[in-house]
């Protein structure tokens, strides 16, 4: 992951971390639940956990109901060119325009789908637009290879596996 992508994930990450942290005006806060305090959390039982659940086995946050190695692994496998926009609460990755690979007259931009809790292809879908440049500083729709899709979601799914074993160890 480059240090840019590495950057955005990280200040999107403390975005989402922060916009929970208070409570809203006229809401009282009673005592913590039992129930929630015993589950695991970053900083030990009751401690911080990432969009308020712990992940279960599958990898699903048990509150938004996306997979969560697929969420890391999109954002992951996408770095390669500029994030726009990630929804964890819609499941939606979008990239800016960016280019791969070294020719200048051509971009391309990235959405990445994130649907359900199980790691499998059925959750995930990618859709790839291309632009090439119209000689006169403008760009132009381009079609884009028919497999391009296919091979980022598998690269992808390659790469939700890899974090599960690194996680879990199966």
């Amino acid at each position: 992951m480059t240090k840019r992508a590495r950057a955005t994930a990280t200040a999107a990450l403390t975005a989402l971390v922060l916009s929970g942290c208070s409570t809203p005006k006229g809401v009282e806060v009673g005592p913590p639940d039992p129930i929630e305090t015993s589950k695991p959390g970053l900083f030990g039982p009751g401690g911080l956990k990432l969009f308020g659940a712990a992940s279960n086995r599958r990898g699903a946050v048990e509150t938004l109901g996306v997979n969560a190695y697929l969420w890391r692994a999109s954002l992951d496998t996408l770095s390669v060119l500029p994030l726009a926009s990630a929804d964890p609460l819609g499941g939606a990755i979008t990239t800016d325009w960016g280019r791969i690979g070294t020719n200048p007259n051509e971009r391309v931009k990235a959405t990445a789908y994130v649907r359900g809790a199980d790691l499998n292809a059925a959750g995930l879908e990618v859709v790839v637009n291309r632009q090439v440049s119209d000689g006169l500083g403008g760009w132009r729709d381009a079609p884009v290879a028919a497999d391009t899709a296919r091979r980022l979601e598998d690269a992808i799914l390659l790469r939700a596996r890899q974090i599960r074993i690194q996680e879990t160890g199966r």
